[in-house]
C-alpha cells in the first residue's frame, strides 16, 4: 500500500469517526461566512465599450487604459454623478479599464447597486471619449488644419471645373468627345483619392473618432464572493481544518504504539497480546458529566486513530491466548503469589481483558484488578499482592504516563513482573452449540482500592 492509499484511508476513518465534530466545525464555519457577508456589502460590476477607429499600437492601447482611469476622466464622472457618500477617492478604486482585442477598451464600474454600477460604467465611458477628443483637439496645429482646409476647398473647385469642362466638351459621340470626357473623369477620381488618403495620413483626426458601443449592461448577479460563496467557503475551510487538524495531532502524538516501546517504558518484559471483542461501549458512572456528554455528543470519545478491528476467529481461540499469558505468567514467578493486575484508568479495552485474564488464572496466580489514574498514579502498598502486572492498550498513552505507571509501582514496592497488550476484534457471531469455558464475570477491585494511599 503506498503513501496516497494510507493518507486515503487515514481521511476517510477521520470523517467515518469523526463526522459528528466535523460537521458541527462545518456548521460554526458556514456561521462565520454569513457573518463575513454581512460586514461586506453587495459589489455589482458591469462594463462599458468604446471603439477606437485606426491603427493602434499595444503601448498606445496601455495608455488609454490608463487615461480611461485617470482622476481627470473619474474626478468628471463624479461630478456629474454627485452621489451622496461617495468620495472621488472612493470612486477611483471602482473602476478598472481593460483593453481588448479590436481595438475596444472596456470600462468596468463596481457599485452597491446595479442601477449605480451601470451609472457608473456609461458615465465613464462617455467622460473618457469627451476627454479624449479634447486633448486631440488641443494639441492639432492650427496652421496645418487651416491648409488642409484651404486644400479642400481648391479640390472641391476643380472637381467642379472638371465637371463644367466636362459638359462643355462636343455632346456628340466623337471619338475625341469621349476621351476628353474620360480623361477629364479620371482626373477628378484621382484628386478625391489623393484628398481620402491625405486624411487617413492624418493620425490626430483618426484617433479622435471614439465612440461608445452602447450602454452598459445591467448587472443580473453580485460580484465575488457573494454570500453563498462565502458561506459554502466558511463551511469548506473549517471542514478541511479540522481534518487537518487531527492529522496534525496524530503526527505530533507521542502515544506508544510498538511493543518495544511499551516494554522499554514500562521497564518489564511483554507476555503477549490478548483480544478483547468489540461491543457497544457502556457509560460508567464516571463518565456522566458535562464534559463526558459533550465529547459523546460531539463523537470524540472514540478513537479514530486505530485501525478497525479485525475479525477474530473465535471465543475459543481468544481463550488460547489469555491461557497461555496466564501459563508464561506462572512461569516467570517463582512461588505461587498474588499479583495486582494494574489497568490505566480510561482504558476500557484493558479493563475488560484484565477481567477476562482473572477468569482465565482462576487462582493460580490470585489476580485482584486495580485502575490507576494516569495522571496522579497511586498503587496500593505491598501487602498480600507482590508484584504488578500491567494490562493496556496499544497507542493510547504515552512513554511519560507509563513511565509514571512503573515509578507508582515501585513507590509501592511491587515488581512489575510482566505487560499484555490487549488489542479489540470483531467477533463473529457465536454457535448456539457450546457454552463459553466462563461465563461468570469476575469481581474487579476497583474504585478505592485503585485509588489507596501509600501509608
Amino acid at each position: 500500500m503506498n503513501d496516497d492509499t494510507i493518507r486515503l484511508v487515514t481521511i476517510g476513518r477521520i470523517i467515518r469517526r469523526r463526522w459528528r465534530l466535523l460537521t458541527i466545525l462545518a456548521l460554526v464555519g458556514a456561521l462565520v461566512g454569513y457573518g463575513t457577508s454581512l460586514l461586506l456589502p453587495p459589489r455589482y460590476t458591469t462594463s462599458a465599450s468604446v471603439l477606437l477607429s485606426g491603427a493602434w499600437e499595444e503601448r498606445e492601447l496601455l495608455t488609454q487604459e490608463e487615461i480611461a482611469t485617470s482622476s481627470v476622466v473619474v474626478d468628471q464622472a463624479a461630478d456629474t454623478l454627485h452621489w451622496d457618500g461617495v468620495s472621488k477617492s472612493e470612486l477611483r478604486d471602482q473602476v478598472s479599464a481593460k483593453a481588448a482585442d479590436g481595438n475596444v477598451i472596456k470600462i468596468s464600474g463596481t457599485a452597491d447597486t446595479p442601477e449605480r454600477a451601470q451609472q457608473l460604467s456609461d458615465q465613464v465611458a462617455q467622460q473618457f471619449v469627451t476627454f479624449a477628443a479634447r486633448v486631440v483637439d488641443d494639441n492639432t496645429d492650427p496652421e496645418a488644419a487651416a491648409q488642409r482646409e484651404a486644400l479642400q476647398q481648391t479640390v472641391m473647385q476643380t472637381s467642379r471645373r472638371i465637371t463644367e469642362l466636362a459638359d462643355a466638351a462636343d455632346p456628340g459621340q466623337t471619338v475625341e468627345s469621349v476621351q476628353a470626357r474620360t480623361e477629364l473623369e479620371k482626373l477628378r477620381t484621382t484628386l478625391q483619392e489623393a484628398i481620402n488618403k491625405l486624411d487617413q495620413s492624418d493620425p490626430a483626426a483618426n484617433k479622435a473618432n471614439m465612440v461608445v458601443m452602447g450602454p452598459a449592461a445591467r448587472p443580473t448577479g453580485e460580484k465575488p464572493p457573494t454570500r453563498i460563496q462565502l458561506i459554502v467557503a466558511g463551511a469548506l475551510l473549517f471542514f478541511l481544518l479540522g481534518v487537518i487538524g487531527h492529522l496534525t495531532a496524530a503526527r505530533m502524538s507521542r502515544r506508544l504504539r510498538t511493543q518495544p516501546e511499551i516494554a522499554e517504558a514500562l521497564g518489564s518484559a511483554l507476555l503477549g497480546t490478548v483480544d478483547v471483542p468489540a461491543e457497544r461501549p457502556s457509560h460508567r458512572p464516571e463518565g456522566r458529566g458535562p464534559r463526558a456528554r459533550i465529547r459523546r455528543l460531539l463523537g470524540v470519545d472514540v478513537r479514530w486513530d486505530i485501525p478497525a478491528p479485525q475479525v477474530s476467529d473465535d471465543e475459543a481461540g481468544r481463550q488460547i491466548r489469555y491461557r497461555r499469558v496466564c501459563a508464561r505468567l506462572r512461569d516467570r514467578l517463582p512461588s505461587p503469589r498474588r499479583l495486582l493486575v494494574v489497568v490505566p484508568d480510561g482504558d476500557e479495552i484493558a479493563r475488560r481483558a484484565a477481567g477476562q485474564l482473572v477468569a482465565e488464572a482462576e487462582s493460580d496466580p490470585l489476580l485482584r484488578v486495580v485502575e490507576v489514574s494516569v495522571s496522579q498514579p497511586m498503587v496500593p502498598d505491598r501487602g498480600d499482592e507482590s508484584g504488578a502486572l500491567v494490562v493496556l492498550s496499544a497507542g493510547r498513552w504515552t512513554a511519560g504516563e507509563l513511565d509514571g505507571i512503573a515509578e507508582a509501582c515501585a513507590d509501592a514496592r511491587h515488581e512489575v513482573v510482566g505487560i499484555v497488550l490487549a488489542g479489540m476484534v470483531r467477533a463473529l457471531p457465536t454457535r448456539s452449540a457450546g457454552r463459553p469455558r466462563d461465563a461468570a464475570t469476575p469481581v474487579l477491585a476497583v474504585g478505592h482500592d485503585a485509588k489507596g494511599s501509600a501509608g
